[in-house]
């Protein structure tokens, strides 16, 4: 097996690799992170196989107050032009649409907490669709996964819409077959749930699509192991098996 070099863009210290962290170290890849919070430098983009961006709770538009934000983005810009395998979760699937120039803005609801994604089918392209477009629609099927973000983002051109949930439409994009973006947390394990909670405790507001810290807490007893088997399925076809 090829050993891959993975770099990973952190934004705050408690949303994290989490899951993906376990998958690495498995598959004895090679990882190298960028803490922004700690005004660390960017690697060589010569130096990147795949590069993997997770959350925070600041937006993208938030420059003034995180300057790294526009470094960020151009350097995510540089992996998409570069054909790098990406992965962005939550406001990184929010950089990825804001750098292929989609609009990011607020959602209709904060969704937060435990919520059913479906797939979201094409009668017009079902039977084009590549084999990964297949399988990665076919796993999110169904499936509860954990929410946590207010924004939400349009479609980049040229991308295909994966998932949706009731809350917001657009929760999982591909753009050419090497560029993922997730807006829900799949890669969250108990110490990740935990420490989101406790540093976003005051967006547990009452409201129709945000759950209780009790009932966060109670339901990742029962999904963070079922979403740990399909994170895993989902990084070996997606990065593994199709680099």
């Amino acid at each position: 097996m090829q050993q891959l070099k993975i770099h990973h863009l952190q934004h705050v210290p408690f949303e994290g690799l989490g899951l993906i962290n376990s998958w690495i170290e498995e598959n004895q890849h090679q990882l190298t992170s960028t803490h922004f919070y700690n005004n660390e430098t960017l690697p060589n983009i010569e130096d990147v196989d795949v590069l993997i961006i997770t959350g925070g709770p600041m937006s993208i538009h938030d420059e003034v107050e995180f300057p790294w934000l526009k470094t960020e983005k151009q350097f995510v810009k540089q992996a998409i032009v570069a054909n790098k395998k990406i992965i962005g979760i939550c406001l990184g699937a929010q950089l990825i649409a804001d750098v292929l120039d989609a609009k990011v803005y607020p959602n209709k609801n904060k969704e937060i907490g435990w919520f059913k994604i479906n797939k979201v089918e094409d009668e017009n392209t079902k039977e084009n669709q590549s084999t990964l477009v297949h399988f990665i629609k076919n796993i999110f099927d169904q499936q509860t996964v954990l929410h946590w973000h207010g924004e939400t983002f349009e479609l980049p051109e040229n991308t295909t819409h994966l998932a949706s949930s009731d809350a917001c439409l657009h929760q999982a994009f591909l753009y050419k077959n090497n560029v993922l973006g997730l807006q829900f947390h799949i890669e969250m394990n108990e110490t990740s749930i935990s420490n989101i909670i406790e540093n976003c405790r005051a967006e547990l507001t009452t409201s129709e699509y945000i759950q209780t810290e009790e009932v966060i807490k109670q339901e990742m007893k029962i999904y963070v192991e079922k979403n740990k088997k399909i994170l895993f399925k989902l990084l070996d076809e997606f990065i593994e098996k199709s680099n």
